[in-house]
Order: structure tokens, then sequence, then C-alpha cells
């Protein structure tokens, strides 16, 4: 698909020359220069999951304290708490599901005003089933050489889906909070098969199940494993190292990885309420300057530092998971069936690619799937996407770090975009449906599943 002049892409962005980054990297004037820190004791929450990594680096690393900063990083049970804590002023920011603070600034779930300045990574997350439902699912897979091909799409699982329906058996799967991106990428792979994953019907009905055939429920990360093996669902969507710990004990088989889904897929974000931002101006540059300084860390010279990533978070602190397990994906490999390991060098990326920039199009991506299932249950127009999307995603805040970080030679210019332009209309899905992030609506309507233009939920059906 052609692209509009207005487009820049990305390779042409981390091209561009340091004078022309540093010339063009635009923020406010409050940020335009380090000042004191009006807060530096500061508490930051996670949830155990490998992608919380440049929270725990940039602790271990000193990078923090380099920054002025004195950072508390506390575990959180799940991603409700993580929002209730952030919202009431218990924790001072926190690492968040991407599609999270664009939920609150609806009032889907949490009503409030949330801004992410920095993007977490890509990818990390991967769709887990059951031995038996993988047993069920192979007779439908191509193979090559005895090994199933990939990526493997949810043709291969509606059968299955069918066959529970037809037995009247609900057929259950799990996800970790209805406004994160394990549940609209589960979504996604699900209806890109044919199966439809339900619809929101807000307020009156959140469950997320209407005209649902295949059933979606929360399930906190650290928990998935055991509740697969419990049998009270049969899959699964989640970050690592959950995916690959049902592979360590022999219980689930990831089926395919978010990079698969949609290559160099934003996964989460670092999140702070508006309110903080503006009371702490010159505190959150500093934390995102350190943030950065970790994302770079995590994927320098060819991920040579990930061996040292993976002991950090195989401590109890952070993610306690066996190294082993967490090694099988952060050091660019990842095992599927039990012996079936494979090369995906992208797997976790931090920073190269673009991975640690809050974007506008990754923001408009995840409102154009909650409008699709509902959570958004009216019509709203293109620019209402982008101008949402403005009042959360950062890339200014970033900027302006980068900008302190690359005058300080902590940095390389041309490895920053030099601008907040709209990515360039994008076609790595598994579905090859194309995402224009100027269009969102024509985008919405190439889908075979999911809301579109005027339709809305109401009384348990979809209605024009």
């Amino acid at each position: 698909m052609k692209t509009t002049p207005t487009f820049v892409p990305k390779q042409l962005l981390l091209a561009l020359s340091a004078t022309l980054v540093m010339s063009s990297l635009g923020f406010t004037p409050a940020l335009s220069a380090a000042g004191k820190l009006e807060k530096e004791d500061l508490k930051f929450g996670f949830i155990k999951l490998t992608d919380m990594a440049p929270l725990a680096v940039a602790a271990e690393k000193g990078f923090f304290e380099e920054e002025g900063l004195f950072v508390q990083l506390e575990a959180q049970a799940n991603w409700k708490v993580v929002m209730d804590r952030v919202v009431n002023g218990e924790l001072d920011g926190s690492h968040m599901l991407a599609p999270a603070p664009l939920a609150a600034s609806i009032g889907f779930g949490t009503k409030a005003d949330i801004v992410a300045p920095f993007s977490m990574g890509f990818n990390g997350n991967a769709i887990t089933v059951s031995n038996d439902i993988w047993k069920q699912m192979k007779a439908n897979v191509s193979m090559d050489g005895g090994k199933p091909v990939h990526p493997i799409k949810a043709d291969a699982l509606k059968p299955v889906v069918e066959k529970y329906k037809a037995e009247g058996k609900p057929f259950n799967m799990a996800m970790t909070f209805p406004a994160g991106s394990h549940n609209l990428k589960l979504r996604y792979w699900l209806a890109a098969g044919g199966i439809n994953p339900g619809y929101y019907s807000p307020p009156q009905d959140i469950s997320g199940q209407v005209n649902a055939e295949a059933m979606l429920s929360v399930t906190p990360p650290p928990q998935m494993p055991a509740t697969l093996e419990s049998g009270t669902i049969f899959g699964y969507c989640v970050g690592e190292p959950w995916n690959q710990q049902a592979v360590f004990k022999s219980i689930g088989v990831p089926v395919i990885t978010d990079d698969e889904l949609w290559k160099d897929t934003p996964e989460k974000v670092f999140g702070v309420t508006k309110q903080w931002a503006e009371k702490y101006p010159n505190t959150h540059l500093a934390v995102v300057k350190a943030l950065i300084r970790a994302s770079i860390w995590l994927d320098a010279e060819n991920n040579k530092n990930r061996k040292e990533a993976v002991e950090m978070l195989a401590q109890k602190q952070y993610v306690g998971a066996d190294a082993e397990v967490l090694a099988a994906s952060m050091n660019g490999t990842f095992e599927y069936e039990k012996g079936d390991k494979r090369s995906l060098p992208d797997f976790n990326t931090f920073f190269r690619h673009g991975a640690s920039y809050p974007s506008y199009s990754s923001a408009i991506w995840y409102l154009t799937q909650m409008r699709r299932w509902g959570q958004i249950n009216e019509f709203k127009p293109d620019n209402w996407y982008l101008d949402t999307a403005k009042q959360v995603y950062r890339p200014d805040i970033y900027l302006a770090a980068a900008k302190e970080l690359v005058a300080e030679g902590k940095a390389k210019a041309e490895d920053f975009p030099a601008d907040t332009s709209i990515k360039p209309s994008q076609n790595f899905f598994i579905d090859n449906i194309a995402f224009d992030a100027n269009k969102p609506n024509d985008y919405l309507a190439k889908f075979p599943i999911g809301l579109k233009a005027k339709q809305t939920v109401a009384g348990g059906k979809v209605v024009e």
C-alpha cells in the first residue's frame, strides 16, 4: 500500500543525522533543560513479567541513582491493583499494559488521566494451550520435517472450539486484564481464525462474552500455568516467563508469539498520572532518562547483557522465576513444544527498532481494537483516535529526555526518531489486514468479525 507524503518511514527516521535530530527534538519549555528534582524518593510498581526489565536494570545498574533518584520497586498483585495504586498516589508510577492508560482516559474500568512517556518494549507475549488442546489442534497444523509450520493460526483451533460448542461445553481461555494487551492480542488471533471472542457492552455488561465462541476471563500472570494445569482454562495469552514455564513444566504448548501475530508489537508502557507529571516535571524527565538508558543497555551489542539481565530478573524481588526459564526467551530463542526451540532474536526488544518510543500509531491501534470489541461502544470519528492518543502517549517527554542523554554523551542521536509523525501503514499482521493509523474507521471496516461504522452492542447483540 502506498503511503502519503506525511508519513516518515521508521528506517529514514533512524538514519537522520545527529544535527537534524538535535535541532528537531520537540518538547515544552518546562522540559527544555535539566532542573532541580521536585521529588527524589519514588516508589514504582510492576507485575512479575520479563518486560519489567527496564525498571530492574535502571535500579540495579545505578541509572536511577545517577539521575538523582532513589527508587523502590514493588511487585503488585494484578493489573487492577497497579492502576488503582497509581491513581490514588500509593505508587508514583508503574509498569502498565500499553492500552490500560488509554482505557482509563475514556473511563473503561477506571476513569483517570494517565500519561505514558516511555514504552517498556516490543513483543514478549505468547498464546499457550494445554497439551490436550494442542493434541487436537495439531491435526490441523501444517508440518515440515516433523515440526509445525509457524506462525500457527487460530484456524487450527476453530474445529476444536466447534466441537466443544456442539457438546454444550464452554471453551475457556484466560488473559490478564480487560483493558490489556493480552486480551486484545488474544482476541485478534482468535478472530483472525474465525472464532468470535465476544463483545463488551459497558456499563451494563463488562464480561466481554456477548456472542462469544471462546470465553475469555481474567487470571493474574503468575497464576496462568497452575490454572491451565488444573483444567479451569484451556489456553491463555500472557507475557514471559509464564509461557515458557508451561513448556518447562510439560503442561502446555505456546502456539504463537505476539511478534508472529504482529511484528514489533508494543506491549507495556511506564505510566504516571497527569497530575503527577505536571507536579514533578523534572523528576519525570529524570525517570524517563534512566529508563531509556536501561533499555539501551538491555539491547546493546547484540544482546550481550542479557545473561546479566536474566540473573537480575531471577531474583525474588523482581520476576523470581527460574533463570533457565527466563533465559529461554530473553536470549533470542523460544521453545514451543518441548524440544522445539527456535531462533526468535527479537522476541524481547527494549530499545532497537524504536521499542522504547511511545508512538501515537501504537496507541491508535489499541484504541481501534477497543472499539472493535465494544469497550468503546459508540462510533468515533477518525480525528478522535489521534486526539485521544495525544492525551495519553507523550513522545514529547521521551524526546526531551533523549535530547539530554545525547547532550550528556549517554546516547546517540541517530538512535532516536526525529519527530512524532505517525508511522506509515503497516501490514505485518497474521491476517494481512493493513493498519493505517490515519484511517482507523476504514481499518475497522476490513474485519469480518468486530464492530464497525455506527454499530453498538445492546441487549446482548450487535445492532446498527
